[in-house]
């Protein structure tokens, strides 16, 4: 139930976002306002999925490493792949703005 009222408020609030600025004179069109609005959700989305796999994998690491301190080395490739979930969002955004 709580997420569908997450899912309902943000979509509401990017309708809303989209009319105010549409409306205005001299602004962009609802296009443009919706392709920097897409931009940002998917930097966001992706930031948070990325810092929720840090976190597991972090904790899941430290945890390995406290019981053999030889497993430093094999914990962190998985680290920077949870990290690259936040570049590849940073570049589709960009990819959005820029075309």
């Amino acid at each position: 139930m709580k997420r569908r009222t997450i899912i309902i408020a943000v979509l509401l609030m990017l309708f809303a976002v989209t009319g105010v600025y549409a409306e205005g004179e001299g602004t962009a069109d609802t296009a443009s306002v919706a392709k920097y609005i897409a931009a940002a959700i998917a930097v966001g989305v992706a930031c948070i999925a990325g810092g929720m796999a840090v976190g597991k994998i972090g904790a899941a690491a430290m945890g390995a490493m406290s019981e053999n301190a030889e497993l430093s080395g094999k914990a962190l490739p998985f680290l920077g792949l949870a990290e690259g979930i936040c570049l590849w969002g940073f570049l589709v955004a960009l990819l959005m703005i820029i075309m």
